[in-house]
Order: structure tokens, then sequence, then C-alpha cells
């Protein structure tokens, strides 16, 4: 009888093989890394309907989720979370909305916080114009302008306390339309700049809610009892989160969150509390400065565009219900004692810092080495590979970019042999896939070599 726990580790298999197809097979084109979702228009055309949430561990349930009925990303689908919306300062966005739910779950809506939003046709509700599955269908159109760039949350504003619990959320970003026009900012401010972003929706998930919302038994849910035992990063647990994105296997789960850099980039990291827990979101590696929460940065005055960051060095935030954060991070292997691409006491090839063979100050213009490390040696040594247990990131070797020969069968997913740091919640039990583990809240980050393209 095959076990939960045997898909459990075929599905860590499955994933990691599938991000080292990305990392082996990423585009020489050198693009920039953006966030997937629904770019280049203004006019969207979703629904709410049903689909198939599926878990790392082989379980899948029903939740309800948007869908983008244009099919601009191939999907066609009801997705979870719903589909990420990216737009630019200034434009004028509207979203046509229609329920396809079954009858019995009621009438839905959307609300989009940060935003003066006009809402016209459907039924009144008590946040908004509400879509009823009424015959035919109610559409609800929701116009409003995007004047202020930032990271945010769309939801359900129709008896959130179900219907968010269910799936029916999403992220809008809204790229700047001053500094780079969008490309490489998240605001209109020099201090916001990027090489990468990366998008962490968080959610979580109580499987019984979701088993009587499929059997209409909604008289027996009470909220006050949620529970969850299963959790997500942009819809997907662990390990499935670090498989590529629009995987076949994951009809309604499209986004994956895999972060890829290499020293000395700066990576955008936008994070969004999805549900109505706390999750503190620690990222290994490094500190990271936030920049901005709910769409605005963090100024000592914010009156004044000019004024200094107010922000702090971190390695946890502490993503909130509906809070929105932006923080910044990079790596270069600053402090860590030891020269990064090794030395020729090591076994590595020579190569210099600032041109010199000798600690300086500052650092390499193309490797981002921090030159006062260069040329000091890894500071222990190694034990033999027989006494050795090996993780199938592990590239054989302490150094950026260096590979070694391991055991046969070991080994093989850190093609470019990069360093990988684990991205994941602090809180240990959203770490499990009902009590499994490893698995909910995690994903790994991969400082790649230079020079290495990441799409």
């Amino acid at each position: 009888m095959k076990t939960t726990k045997n898909r459990h580790l075929t599905s860590w298999a499955l994933a990691a093989g599938a991000a080292a197809l990305v990392l082996a097979f990423a585009s020489s084109a050198g693009a920039q890394a953006r966030i997937d979702g629904i770019e280049g228009y203004t006019t969207f055309n979703f629904a709410a309907g049903e689909g198939e949430v599926s878990i790392a561990d082989g379980g899948s349930y029903e939740f309800w989720g948007y869908e983008d009925l244009n099919l601009r990303e191939g999907v066609g689908l009801p997705q979870y979370p719903g589909p990420t919306i990216i737009v630019n300062q200034g434009d004028t966005v509207t979203i046509n909305l229609t329920n396809q739910m079954h009858a019995s779950s009621g009438c839905t809506s959307m609300v989009f916080p940060g935003h003066a939003v006009t809402a016209t046709g459907g039924t009144p509700g008590l946040l908004t114009q509400e879509s009823c599955g009424t015959a035919p269908a109610q559409v609800v159109t929701y116009t409003f302008t995007a004047t202020e760039p930032g990271t945010y949350m769309y939801y359900s504003g129709t008896k959130p306390e179900l219907q968010v619990e269910m799936g029916l959320f999403g992220a809008l970003i809204v790229r700047p339309t001053g500094i780079g026009f969008g490309d490489g900012y998240a605001y209109n401010d020099d201090r916001s700049q990027y090489d990468h972003e990366y998008l962490f929706l968080l959610s979580s998930m109580d499987p019984y809610i979701h088993q009587l919302a499929e059997q209409h038994r909604f008289a027996e849910i009470d909220n006050t009892e949620r529970f969850p035992t299963y959790w997500f990063i942009n819809g997907r647990t662990a390990p499935d989160i670090l498989a590529n994105n629009y995987v076949a296997w994951l009809p309604h789960q499209p986004y994956n969150s895999t972060p890829r850099m290499t020293p000395g980039q700066r990576v955008l990291v936008r994070i969004i509390g999805g549900d109505q827990d706390q999750h503190p979101l620690h990222l290994h590696g490094n500190h990271y400065y936030e920049i901005a929460r709910y769409g605005r940065m963090l100024l000592t005055d914010p009156t004044v565009p000019t004024s200094a960051l107010a922000s702090r060095a971190k390695f946890t935030t502490l993503s909130v219900p509906g809070q929105t954060v932006d923080a910044i991070f990079t790596w270069t292997g600053e402090k860590l004692g030891w020269d990064i691409y090794g030395t020729p006491a090591d076994g590595a090839p020579a190569h210099t810092c600032n041109g010199l063979d000798t600690p300086s100050a500052g650092y390499d213009p193309e490797t981002n080495e921090y030159c006062p490390d260069h040329g000091k040696p890894f500071p222990v040594t190694l034990p033999e590979n027989q006494n050795l247990a090996f993780g199938g990131w592990f590239s054989g070797s302490p150094f950026l970019g260096t590979g070694e020969g391991l055991p046969p069968g070991e080994g093989g997913l850190n093609p470019n042999n990069g360093f990988f740091f684990m991205w994941h919640s602090h809180t240990e039990k959203e770490l499990t896939n009902f009590d499994i583990f490893p698995g909910g809240m995690l994903s790994m980050m991969v400082v790649e070599p230079p020079g290495t393209p990441i799409p």
C-alpha cells in the first residue's frame, strides 16, 4: 500500500528535479527575473469558480478561486491564489467579475485595499457590489485608477472569513511610471531599485472547512474553530514550491517561488499576508531591509519623498493578515571569513579581487567578491566523502561555482554549483504538510556564480 509519506517523498523528488532543470536550462538571454502574472492589460474578465488544490503529501481539497476568462496566462482554470494582476501607475483598471460557483455558495465579490474603487452591477453587499450566481449570472464591474505604485492584495469582500479561506484572494502589483518606467524599480525612488523580484503570497488551509464547503454543509462551518494544517507560498506547499511555473501536475497552482541571484545583485521580495494568521517569514543568508509596507515607502517624513528610509536590517518579517511588505535582499559573502571562490591552497583556480592578489578594501566589480576576505583559505578541513551524508543540492565543494566529484547517485540538483539558503516560515509547524516534515512554507534561495543568466 502506498502511504502518504511515500507520496510526499516522491513529490520532493519531482519538484527538486524540476527545479534542477530550471537551473540547468536557464535562458541565456539574461532577462530580468520578473513575477509572473497578467501584464500589459488594463481590462480583466474574471470568474469565481471551484477547483482542487493539490498538496505535496498527496491530498487534494476543493477551493474557490478567481479565473482569467481571457486565458492570458494559458491556465484557463480557477487559480489558487488568483491571477497576479500587474498594471502601471496611472492606469485606469477595469475588472469584470462573474460568479460561476455552485448556487449554494452564495454571492461573491472583490475588494482592492489601497485604491478608490467604483463598483457597478450585481447586488449591493456589505462592502461592495456582489455577483450572485443566479441565471444568468450577474456581472459586477470594478474600476479604479492605480494611483500609487507598490504591492497590494485583492480578495473577496463577501463573507471573507470563509471565502478568503477557500481561496478567493490574489496579488496586485502596480509598477511605477517615473524612474525606469517600472523596469527594475518598485517605487519612484532610486532606493527601490532591484535586479530580480519574487512574490511570497502566504496562506494556510483548514482542510475540514474545505471538506464541509465541498459538501455544501455551510451551517456546520465554525470559523472560530479554524485549525490549519497546510501552509502555502504562492498557493503551493513544499516541495512543489520549487517546481517550475505552469507545470501540468499543478493545473490550479501555476506560481512557484524559487528566488535566484548572483553575488551583489538586489532582490526585491514582495511579501503578502494572504490569510487570517500571522506568518514569520525568515530569510537565511543575510539580513535585508524593508523599504515599504502597504504600498508606501517607509520614510522618516512621508511628506518628503527624499527623506531617509525609516527601515532597519531584519532577518524575519512577521507577515500579518492583509499586509504587504517590500524588502531588498542582497548577498556578497561579506565577512564570511574565507574566500568564497577558493584559493590555490584549497585547490581552486587563482583569481584576483579588484585586480590584487592580496586582501584589499571594497568589492570586485565583476564578481562582487568582498576583497578583505580574498585569499583566506576555507577555515576547516572537510571529512572524506565516506564520512559525509550528502544533500541533493551539495556540489561537492564549499566554493561558489566549483563542483567536485560525488559518489554515484548523490547531488545533481545544483548544476551551476551555487549556494542554497532556506527561506521559510519561522513557525515550525508551518514547515509541515499535515505534520509531515519538510513541507509547508519552505523554499530555497540560490546564489549562482557570477555571470549565470537568470531569466
